[in-house]
């Protein structure tokens, strides 16, 4: 039987192991279990802990596998459902044994002393710091069971735990403190007293130290005292802050094949600046962003000079190539095959470059009237004019053949892209164009120079399958079409999702796109920069690009877009499947800003999700809600990730 505080009024929390020969010592051991009680490194002033702690923390070690008995029995009487739930969970004695597996006396016994000290942990976290464990092996108390002759086997196995009452706090202190310093509002007299509370009450206070650039501020004196007859616990934690630590060099380290100046150069760490985690952060998510390195951990050394620190940038480098491979199917829009090739770090300093193919519109009659075809080909190298700044440097083909039009396009771009913040992007540049098109208007080329400009906001907590966060992205493209007129285009796509009920099982997304295109005469504009409504990027159960608008008489595409789309997602209990119900909306006007002639249209439908590592796998039927097939026709679409 295991008592973790002695019936004395007043007695340090720490073990004392009744029916157990152990010997009574003061520091060693103080300083172990105080480390674990509130998971820091520090100098406590314990009194009266008990070897045997030291022996139950080697004999955990033994108990690799989780042990079993054909009977094994927990009680706790008066612990709540949850509490005795925890407790269930973080015992060895409960687990199943894993298959094939012969578990012995041995393992049973060794298993039990590892649970006296998890049990312990568990009554801990929620406040109770003067229990009673027992556990009994064949009726005998594991804790006087020597490890060098446990039984052979044991065949029932008792657990028996007396809580006592929850702590609560006495004196509760920790400074010094650094200016605006915010503790858990729980850390005051009379709240109840759990080591999650003083781990979180710590940690507050040293981590303002170091946000004001003291990066090894740490615990130079912790005392933490248990009255057991009035339930009360005392604590009182001296922080040390230490020295004000600027940031000295970058130290690479494993690196291969890039380049060590190119590695300092992307971390952009400030040498020379008061130490931040933030920036010490920044600079690690940078090495990583560029793709290159599978594993990146920047750490501080330690001071040299007193106060300058450098840092050692650990780097693992990410296999050089990937092939990557996609496929979307759309029963009005046919099979999308997509592929792309990347090759990580080209020159040794982190460039990439990649080409992607694809091709669409693949019907199952083998019909090649409709196929469109892209190549593109891009090259980017981060880092560039600062380390917040990388370039890029694309060039593309692109063949389309849709309704209304035939188009043949060859470009090159090149934009340089700037991360202003963790949510915020915005990117520039300039780009040149050469187009071939067959539309209502006859046949023509077009010579255009186009400057795209950008900025998108992210705060998605997953890109691929969002539970909360919005997202949106805004660009402008002026252009000017060689001896023709000039405009610009813009879009703006916003989405934004919301998660309730358990564990955010049940979501609403909810997504908004518009367009504009200003200026430029009707025979100087690219036919795929106008606006066309329907299909799985805009309108699920209308026709691909069914909507558009007449110009000079002839059918064409729109100078304005508005689509709305919305959603409610739900995941189907504990497993990888969901389910979606949507509606979608477009609107086409034939003139900018919403004038001249317009329609709109909608669909709505059903939808099964199932989860990948990869992202889900959605499938979606859908079906018109406005004009004359409205519920009279029905559209499939498949692909991966959500639709929005």
């Amino acid at each position: 039987m295991i008592e973790a505080a002695s019936p004395s009024d007043k007695a340090q929390i720490v073990p004392v192991f009744r029916r157990f020969d152990c010997v009574h010592v003061n520091r060693l051991v103080s300083l172990r279990l105080q480390r674990y009680l509130l998971g820091m490194s520090a100098l406590p002033r314990l009194r009266h802990v008990p070897l045997c702690a030291a022996l139950l923390a080697a004999l955990a070690s033994l108990a690799l596998v989780p042990a079993t008995a054909q009977e094994v029995t927990l009680s706790a009487p008066g612990a709540s459902d949850d509490l005795v739930e925890r407790l269930r969970n973080n015992t060895l004695l409960l687990r199943e044994p894993e298959e094939g597996t012969v578990r012995t006396g041995e393992d049973i016994t060794a298993a039990a002393r590892a649970d006296y000290g998890r049990l312990i942990g568990v009554l801990y976290e929620e406040g109770y710091f003067a229990p009673v464990i027992a556990i009994r092996l064949d009726g005998r108390d594991a804790a006087s069971i020597s490890p060098f002759a446990a039984p052979s086997q044991v065949g029932q196995v008792e657990i028996m735990i007396e809580t006592g009452p929850p702590f609560r706090l006495g004196q509760a202190e920790i400074g010094p403190l650094a200016g605006g310093t915010e503790l858990p509002d729980a850390f005051r007299t009379g709240e109840t007293a759990t080591t999650p509370l003083l781990r979180a009450t710590t940690e507050a206070a040293l981590e303002r130290w170091r946000t004001r650039g003291h990066a090894f501020a740490d615990v130079a004196d912790q005392q933490i005292t248990a009255r057991n007859q009035a339930a009360i616990l005392d604590v009182a934690i001296r922080v040390d802050p230490g020295a004000i630590i600027t940031f000295g060099d970058l130290i690479p380290e494993g690196q291969q094949r890039m380049r060590v100046q190119r590695i300092i150069e992307i971390a952009g760490l400030p040498t020379g600046e008061v130490y931040s985690p933030e920036a010490l952060e920044r600079a690690e998510e940078r090495l990583r962003d560029t793709g290159t390195f599978s594993a990146v951990a920047l750490q501080l050394r330690d001071p040299r000079g007193g106060d300058v620190s450098d840092v050692s940038a650990v780097v693992a480098e990410a296999p050089l190539r990937r092939l990557g491979f996609g496929a979307e199917i759309a029963s009005d829009e046919g099979l999308l095959l997509s592929a792309y090739w990347l090759h990580r770090n080209l020159l040794g300093g982190a460039e990439r470059l990649r080409f992607d193919a694809e091709i669409s519109g693949i019907q199952a009659d083998d019909t090649v009237e409709e196929l469109d075809g892209e190549l593109r080909a891009r090259f980017e190298r981060p880092a560039t004019f600062g380390p917040d700044t990388s370039l890029a440097i694309e060039a593309y083909l692109l063949y389309l053949q849709e309704p209304t039009y035939t188009l043949e396009s060859i470009g090159v771009e090149t934009t340089l892209t700037r991360r202003f913040s963790d949510t915020v992007t915005a990117f520039g540049g300039v780009g040149l164009s050469f187009s071939r098109v067959d539309d209502a208007f006859g046949e023509r080329d077009i010579t255009r120079l186009f400057l795209p400009l950008g900025a998108t906001y992210e705060n998605r907590d997953d890109p691929v399958d969002p539970r909360g966060g919005a997202y949106a992205e805004v660009t402008l493209t002026p252009f000017y079409v060689l001896e023709g007129s000039g405009g610009a285009r813009f879009t703006f796509d916003g989405r934004g999702y919301l998660g309730f009920g358990e564990e955010e099982r049940t979501r609403l997304a909810a997504r908004i796109q518009i367009g504009t295109l200003f200026g430029g005469d009707i025979i100087d504009i690219s036919p795929d920069d106008l606006f066309y409504s329907g299909g799985a990027a805009t309108v699920r159960g209308q026709p691909y690009e069914s909507l558009g608008a007449v110009q000079l008489g002839q059918p064409s595409g729109g100078r304005t877009f508005v689509g709305l789309s919305g959603e409610v997602r739900h995941d189907i209990g504990d497993t990888n499947f969901g389910i979606v119900g949507f509606a979608d909306a477009g609107y086409v006007s034939t003139d900018a800003w919403g004038g001249g002639p317009s329609d709109w249209h909608a669909g709505a439908g059903i939808g099964l999700r199932y989860d990948t590592p990869f992202g889900p796998i959605r499938i979606d039927v859908a079906t018109p809600v406005t004009g004359d097939d409205a519920g009279q026709e029905a559209f499939l679409y498949i692909g991966i990730g959500q639709a929005f």
